[in-house]
């Protein structure tokens, strides 16, 4: 028994009280004996009576606890089996030793003792391992079509079940419910409809809007149309899951629809989803819409909270027939250098001929308006050393290449920075330029990826361009009414445009050739172009012992892996890949090899057949759809098996070839 409930009298104080009476009795028994023999009669009576009582209450206390304690035992089994929730005990072994009833509702047996953790719930073969600094562990597992929370105890062995199947359907049906926003873009409604009357126009539009209003009922989708050529889209998470799973088979309706016509209808897609705000989702869907555009368009790019995702983009991009857009962007840029106190050039690392075409075109604009400007070039590559040459031996042009280190001393508040052929702030000569500027205008002709110059003041970024050097020869049309390049300015323009449209064979519009024709009246020398192009003897030899050792895989990919330790120059192995690509029934090639940077390199050709910017995209690179690459880090060996890997996933999806 308790001492608490043995000393309840708290010091004796019956005890005192008792021997109080005694002296009272002594007290009256000197006065009158026969009164005190009559108190210490009822004295010692009483005493006896609450001896007696007490005895009783703690002989009825100890008979009720025992009692008490016999009836927890005999429940206490019963109550732990018919808890509300499961418990499992299990050995070091990970077996299940033993549990109450609840467990045996869940599997539905009548019991799982000796049963195999790893068996009954395989999501816990790592969970159910003792972390030390982890002592309590919950997870989410789905058995019978039902949910249960898991809390994992592995000091105990211990495990604990909990019914959470009515929570996680009403959390799935909240995140299915969950609003997305998108937005839909006829790329193309003006090159299509060119040449049409205005019944046939609305025409095209009403059978485009029937075909979209179709696609848009089949997936429970609110369509309205904003104009012409854009349309509002209302949906949920779960009809996006849908489409994203059917990879948007729209866009490729819409073209064989319209494949009838001179220049085929194709669509442009953004979708957001993933903020609490309308206004959120709003501006995510026309940054999604902006950047399938600036990707070449016929494509969906589904941005759902960090995930960015394309879905299409077989086709090339329309080249746009008017030149209005050129002509307000030279404007817009003239504009720009006469506010500044210099321009800075500069491209990508590793610069190629177009690269350094573009930034010559671009600081021939500049001194039209006597603006200074010079172009930013560290060391040099066998792709430019030739050019490089011609440029060392014209002094005054030779002195306009500066260091990035000259160039991040002569960076001021007004000075503006020129961004060309490249949209990506890490890929340039100096990514510190790119953050310093104030001001940056960017001139690209690669299809846009998720990285990008966001604060940029201008863009001209046109997927449907072969080079940088057409689009800045285009803005030089319209920059100044008389524009005088000098032979070596026009020629390395061209050698530009040779060299990104492999001799005007691939990814070539009426526009490349009016560029040229407009370079070439400017006194462009096409034989020194082939000089500058020229190969080296040795060189050959490399390719054809690359070459070599190429083998076929999905019947049209030309797939080339050079020897371990080998090093070679990126531009080498982008000439490899093109040089496979002219081979008989090569639809698409690709070319691993160490760099001599350290680095591996993968340059990926098409014939226009397969987007090879999708499969670089997912290494980490980009591109164009016919022309692309990625840079990796590791042996060649590992890059050979991602990239096989990229290319049974894209097999399996949606087929590699269109």
């Amino acid at each position: 028994m308790p001492k608490l409930l043995q000393k309840r009298w708290h010091g004796y104080q019956s005890v005192w009280a008792f021997a109080l009476l005694l002296l009272l009795v002594i007290f009256i028994s000197v006065y009158n004996w026969a009164l005190g023999l009559i108190g210490l009669v009822l004295v010692f009576v009483l005493a006896f009576i609450m001896l007696k009582s007490e005895r009783k209450f703690r002989n009825d206390l100890l008979t009720y606890v025992t009692d008490l304690t016999y009836r927890v035992k005999r429940v206490e089994g019963e109550a732990v089996s018919r808890l509300p929730f499961g418990i499992i005990l299990y050995s070091e072994d990970r077996t299940v030793e033993w549990h109450n009833r609840f467990i045996s509702g869940v599997f539905n047996r009548n019991t799982v003792v000796n049963q195999s953790l790893q068996d009954l719930l395989p999501q816990l073969s790592q969970l159910s391992r003792k972390e030390p600094d982890q002592p309590v562990t919950m997870t989410e597992v789905s058995v019978n079509d039902r949910f249960y929370r898991l809390t994992l105890v592995p000091d105990e062995r211990l495990i604990y079940f909990q019914d959470i199947t009515e929570f996680a359907i009403l959390r799935e049906r909240y995140d299915n419910e969950r609003l997305a926003l998108g937005i839909v873009m006829l790329d193309n409604l003006d090159e299509a409809s060119q040449g049409m009357d205005d019944q046939q126009r609305s025409a095209l539009i009403a059978r485009m809007t029937t075909m979209l209003t179709d696609w848009a009922k089949q997936y429970r989708v609110y369509l309205r149309r904003l104009s012409s050529e854009r349309y509002l889209m209302m949906l949920d998470y779960k009809a996006l899951q849908e489409m994203e799973q059917s990879r948007f088979v729209i866009l490729d309706e819409v073209r064989e629809m319209t494949a009838d016509l001179k220049v085929p209808m194709t669509l442009s897609i953004g979708l957001a989803f993933g903020t609490e705000h309308i206004s959120e989702l709003g501006e995510l869907a026309q940054s999604s819409l902006d950047m399938a555009l600036g990707r070449g368009g016929d494509q969906a790019a589904v941005k759902a909270g960090q995930r960015l995702s394309f879905y299409g983009g077989k086709s090339n991009a329309v080249e746009k027939r008017t030149r209005v857009r050129a002509r307000v962007i030279a404007h817009a840029l003239r504009d720009l250098m006469q506010e500044s106190d210099r321009v800075i050039i500069m491209g990508h690392r590793m610069p190629d001929m177009d690269v350094i075409g573009a930034s010559i075109g671009v600081m021939k604009a500049a001194d039209l308006y006597k603006v200074e400007a010079h172009i930013v070039l560290e060391g040099s590559n066998p792709g430019i050393d030739r050019l490089m040459e011609r440029i060392n031996q014209d002094e005054p042009l030779a002195r306009r290449f500066i260091t990035p280190e000259l160039a991040m001393e002569m960076m001021t508040e007004h000075t503006l920075l020129i961004v060309v052929d490249t949209h990506k702030g890490s890929m340039t000569i100096e990514p510190r330029i790119v953050e310093r500027a104030r001001r940056v205008v960017v001139v690209d002709h690669h299809r846009r990826g998720e990285e990008f110059i966001n604060d940029a003041v201008l863009v001209y970024l046109e997927p449907y361009a072969s080079s940088a050097c057409e689009l800045v020869t285009e803005l030089l049309q319209y920059i100044h009414e008389k524009v005088q390049l000098s032979q070596l300015e026009a020629t390395a323009l061209l050698a530009g445009i040779t060299v990104d449209t492999k001799h005007f064979a691939l990814h070539t519009g009426s526009r490349t050739f009016e560029a040229a024709g407009f370079l070439r009246r400017s006194g462009a020398d096409t034989v020194m172009v082939q000089r500058i192009l020229k190969e080296d003897l040795q060189e050959y030899i490399e390719k054809a012992e690359i070459i070599k050792h190429a083998r076929m895989i999905y019947n049209h990919i030309a797939l080339a892996v050079t020897e371990p330790n080998r090093k070679l120059p990126q531009l080498l192995i982008a000439q490899v890949a093109d040089t496979l690509l002219n081979m008989t029934n090569v639809l698409a090639s690709f070319v691993i090899s160490e760099r001599t940077d350290g680095l591996i390199g993968i340059s990926a050709r098409s014939l226009g057949g397969m987007n090879v910017q999708v499969v670089m995209e997912r290494l980490g690179g980009g591109g164009h759809l016919t022309n692309a690459a990625a840079q990796l880090e590791g042996t060649q060996a590992e890059a050979e098996e991602k990239l096989l890997a990229v290319l049974e996933s894209i097999e399996k999806e949606e087929g590699l070839f269109e």
